[in-house]
């Protein structure tokens, strides 16, 4: 099964836990399935959050047209670093 491993800066835990839990029914309909979220130990302005998905392919797709539309909007958005596993 594949996942996605996202990992954002400068944005509080209990921020990207709210838009992630409010955003959980789009992500499933996208066949994104958040399953953990953490704070690094290390670094408290890093976040990662892991989605299982159905299609590598499918979520990068996805992902590309969504930061895409957001960097239009804001060319210095921050976005999460995306690695997807297999």
């Amino acid at each position: 099964m594949p996942h996605l491993l996202a990992t954002l800066r400068n944005v509080p835990f209990e921020t990207i836990k709210a838009v992630l839990e409010n955003d959980r029914a789009f992500h499933a309909s996208e066949e994104m399935f958040l399953e953990h979220i953490w704070q690094n130990a290390d670094d408290e302005n890093e976040v990662l959050f892991l989605f299982r998905i159905n299609s590598i392919d499918n979520t990068k797709k996805l992902i590309d047209r969504l930061h895409t539309k957001a960097l239009e909007q804001d060319p210095n958005a921050n976005l999460p670093k995306m690695t997807y596993l297999q």
